[in-house]
């Protein structure tokens, strides 16, 4: 790796942007020359999922996303433990074919 991982990057963040987006549906596409990363977010009685959030980048940018993210969830797991993928059982979000809930 070269010396620009261990600088300290200072970074601003405008107001509209800092409560971050939340998505729970992904869709990533590529070209020759860029990375599409499309967060999307799908939600229970709605007919079909909205683009929260749209990524552009290179293809050595989204490696480095790749590898940032990997090592991320390897310290995330070794501090909290295996995630679990709920491949069997319950997922983390709705399957959206369940009963609606009341309050």
């Amino acid at each position: 790796m070269d010396n620009q991982n261990n600088k300290e990057v200072q970074i601003d963040i405008s107001n509209e942007l800092e409560d971050g987006v939340y998505s729970n549906l992904a869709i990533i596409t590529h070209s020759s020359a860029e990375f599409v990363l499309d967060f999307l977010r799908i939600l229970p009685g709605k007919q079909k999922p909205k683009v929260a959030s749209r990524v552009v980048m290179a293809p050595e940018h989204a490696k480095r996303v790749l590898l940032a993210l990997r090592d991320n969830v390897a310290k995330y797991e070794e501090a909290f433990g295996p995630i679990d993928m709920h491949e069997q059982g319950p997922r983390t979000v709705a399957p959206f074919k369940v009963p609606k809930g009341e309050a």
